[in-house]
């Protein structure tokens, strides 16, 4: 009787200590404890001994059954997993990625297995969920997703509301372009719609922590933060009302499946935020690319010259814009098959490429989904007339597309997202995505891809008052948030003072112009489109366009300098052996910074900066042997130091 007592304790001991399972970084400072409660999963993490996630629950409701509750542990199995790769359309080239995982096995009341795995490198952490099949059922639907973070109660937020489902214009919301709060109390947040990924929150005195999803393809729906609700923040599906009501909230996956991966970066200060790379340290490559694609700059008409330059006349001056420039590309925009027609279009595209210059295209993907009339309408929308419209743009040369309008995140969504993509690359052709949502990994995903808008970006600049105020607030967050898990096309480095066409009365551009130089650096897309207009060839310093020609689209490495979001950010990052370091300002007054930078320790740079009036200008300055620059930014100004 004594033996047995004691063999039941110990094995008692044994499974409460399994239930109970901590994986830690290589380094041993991030750590993720998983384990049950009273039958429910739930996962906390700590970093240097700190509390920066509490208990938050995991799991998910099927139509197969509940793994969210009443359930019961099988077996935890670590590892290890490490990789090296390259990838030149993110922030860094050369990538080495070495986490310990941890697979935690579990069933449900119905005797159903699910499994958790978990992946921890020195500052991130990465898990999905992993269904096997279930006897003979081969599919189910996930509907709902039990996830949630609870962060201690000090902490605050920067998050960016998910807009209302077929609102805005023609309909065409959600497409990512909310403003941000920051540093708000964790209860402010109560947004009906939820918060978009990735969201950034300050826990108190302890450090940070970014919170995303990546590896989202056709096989599964987007998802992103609730509203602040008992405590925590949990994923959410998206709204019913998308794509004007239909298609499911949930994901139809196949089994076996998985789940994207949800992602946490944590620091004690914002450099592993910055430069974090877990976005494509965990997903592959879904297919070979069909050819080499080349990354760059273009210029682009209509964001300061509207509809009304979907012309023959006006595109031949930003064809000559863009060679005067030595940009790879212009961006023909909305309308041009109305008012310049296929016909002239192969006049006009011969141009562009006897002058150098290669071409993207814009087209709606819309054709049933929302309002939006702007045409090419109904070419990119079903796979048959997607790949007769394809078939004429390989022929034409054109070596990309700009595809817009999607307005919502679910599978359904996904599924035209990557049925493009995949199409886009058949034909040699390059991607841009605009009123779209976050990618997710898709920079390493989809070899073609390279970028999508998702923010406010420059057009909400010639269209709200409000967005022109808060263009250095915003401009200070995106390297922190938005920018800092996925490429961002911004369409920005805006030179005209006024910005519309006369470049005269109304829509002031509040920042100067070595603000809007510093975005280019700042902002990270491997192809960018410029608002530079003719006129500013000649109306603005010569320096300022020598600066723009040869500015790069694509970084080797990225590193964090300084800055607070919401107030000022300063980054380096480095083309080759050639680094540019870049900042702006947000706040009220010039702000005096001591930049530690080794990698010009001793060495005679550049400085683009701002005097006092806000009038910018470019000199010579010699940074000491200790690597310590002082610098002064003016209130909605910037500046950038060039090797």
């Amino acid at each position: 009787m004594r033996v047995t007592l004691l063999l039941f304790c110990l094995l008692t001991s044994i499974i409460t200590h399994a239930q109970d399972t901590i994986v830690s970084s290589p380094d041993g400072n991030l750590k993720v404890r998983v384990s049950l409660q009273n039958g429910k999963p739930v996962f906390n993490v700590i970093y240097k001994e700190k509390t920066f996630l509490e208990d938050s629950p995991l799991g998910l409701i099927t139509n197969e059954g509940d793994f969210s509750s009443q359930m019961t542990y099988v077996e935890s199995i670590p590892g290890k997993t490490e990789k090296e790769y390259s990838q030149e359309k993110i922030k860094q080239s050369l990538i080495t990625y070495s986490a310990n995982t941890l697979q935690y096995k579990l069933k449900n009341a119905d005797d159903k297995g699910i499994s958790i795995l978990f992946q921890v490198s020195d500052h991130d952490i990465a898990f999905r969920y992993e269904l096997p099949n279930w006897g003979y059922t081969r599919a189910c639907v996930v509907e709902k997703e039990a996830t949630g973070f609870r962060f201690p109660e000090s902490t605050t937020t920067f998050l960016s509301p998910m807009m209302d489902p077929m609102t805005g214009f023609a309909r065409t919301a959600p497409s990512y372009e909310s403003g941000y709060t920051a540093d708000a109390p964790m209860p402010t947040n109560t947004s009906k719609e939820g918060y978009v990924f990735p969201g950034l929150f300050h826990v108190g005195d302890k450090g940070w922590v970014l919170v995303s999803e990546t590896g989202v393809s056709s096989l599964y729906t987007a998802s992103h933060l609730s509203n602040y609700s008992n405590g925590l923040f949990t994923v959410d599906y998206p709204s019913q009302a998308q794509n004007n009501g239909f298609g499911s909230r949930g994901a139809q996956i196949g089994l076996p499946g998985v789940t994207p991966w949800r992602t946490l970066t944590v620091g004690e200060s914002l450099k592993p935020i910055v430069e974090t790379t877990i976005p494509f340290d965990v997903v592959e490559p879904l297919y070979e690319p069909s050819q080499d694609f080349a990354y760059g700059k273009g210029t682009w008409s209509w964001i300061i010259w509207q509809d009304p330059s979907m012309n023959y006349e006006d595109q031949v001056k930003f064809i000559d814009l863009a060679a005067d420039l030595n940009f790879e590309y212009i961006l023909i925009d909305a309308w041009w098959d109305r008012n310049i027609g296929y016909e002239r279009m192969e006049d006009l595209i011969a141009y562009a490429q006897s002058k150098e210059v290669d071409v993207f295209l814009w087209y709606n993907s819309n054709g049933s989904v929302n309002d939006a009339p702007l045409s090419p309408l109904n070419k990119m929308n079903t796979s048959i007339a997607r790949k007769k419209e394809m078939q004429w743009i390989k022929k034409m040369g054109i070596k990309g597309l700009k595809v817009d309008f999607f307005g919502g995140d679910k599978q359904e969504t996904m599924r035209l997202y990557e049925s493009i993509l995949s199409d886009a690359n058949d034909y040699g052709l390059m991607v841009i995505f605009h009123g779209a949502t976050l990618p997710r990994g898709w920079e390493r995903m989809y070899p073609n891809f390279v970028g999508s808008e998702a923010v406010l970006a420059s057009e909400m600049l010639i269209f709200f008052q409000e967005t022109r105020d808060n263009e250095a607030f915003y401009a200070s967050l995106h390297p922190f948030i938005r920018n800092s898990v996925a490429s961002m096309e911004f369409g920005g480095v805006l030179l005209n003072k006024y910005l519309n066409k006369g470049n005269k009365e109304n829509q002031e551009r509040l920042t100067t112009d070595a603000f809007q130089l510093a975005t280019s650096v700042l902002f990270q897309n491997p192809v960018q489109m410029f608002a530079i207009t003719p006129n500013n060839l000649t109306d603005v310093p010569k320096f300022e366009i020598d600066f723009i020609k040869k500015v790069p689209t694509t970084w080797d490495e990225t590193l964090f300098i300084d800055g607070y979001p919401g107030k000022y950010s300063v980054l380096a990052r480095r083309h080759q052996e050639q680094w540019y370091i870049a900042g702006v300002n947000a706040e009220e007054n010039s702000k005096k910074l001591q930049l530690n930078l080794p990698m010009l320790a001793g060495k005679t740079i550049n400085l683009y900066n701002d005097n006092k009036d806000g009038e910018t200008y470019l000199k010579e300055v010699k940074v000491p042997k200790n690597g310590i620059l002082k610098v002064e930014v003016q209130s909605k100004g910037g500046f950038v130091l060039v090797e």
